[in-house]
């Protein structure tokens, strides 16, 4: 749905006086968005004992990989115009593009690892590179925070849940040990 939502608004022309910036920031927070939906699909199973919550956290996860995908792309296409040296410039300039980056990265490999056929493969391993999640939702915070130029609302908010859901991970791996 959010994509149809970006993909009427670009056709309507509803996306400001920079649509290629707009659009880029769009898809960036819907993939924190569906980034921090998938980190608390746990919480929400142990809190509410319903098992089948677990089902949805590989699909949110995907999509979480999804926009970031189309976000990076927006961002290439609109921002850069596929200008890869460009590229380079603002890698070297812009430290939250980094930030950014590894993030999407981190989330291109939990994406290809997502089959049950690499959790097979992968065994014990699995589950510990699947941690590094946590590790590309601060990234994507950071890469958040450091975009911003004014008003630090949103992303402190989003700072804020990521830091609350890695909290209770955290307190509730304590609490099974």
């Amino acid at each position: 749905m959010p994509l149809v939502l970006v993909v009427y608004a670009a056709t309507t022309h509803q996306l400001g006086p920079d649509p290629g910036n707009t659009l880029t920031r769009e898809l960036g927070e819907w993939s924190l968005c569906f980034l921090c939906l998938t980190l608390s699909v746990s919480p929400l199973r142990q809190l509410t004992g319903i098992s089948k919550l677990i089902r949805f956290r590989r699909m949110l996860g995907l999509f979480a990989l999804f926009y970031a995908m189309l976000h990076v792309l927006s961002y290439l296409a609109f921002m850069l115009g596929w200008q890869w040296l460009t590229l380079l410039e603002d890698l070297y300039r812009r430290p939250y593009i980094i930030v950014g980056a590894l993030s999407a990265i981190i989330l291109v490999a939990l994406g290809i690892t997502s089959t049950k056929g690499m959790m097979r493969r992968l065994g014990r391993n699995w589950s510990k590179l699947h941690r590094l999640v946590y590790a590309a939702a601060i990234l994507a915070v950071i890469h958040y925070l450091w975009l911003v130029r004014s008003d630090y609302s949103e992303s402190v908010f989003y700072l804020i849940i990521v830091l609350l859901l890695l909290s209770f991970r955290m307190s509730f791996r304590k609490v099974r040990q």
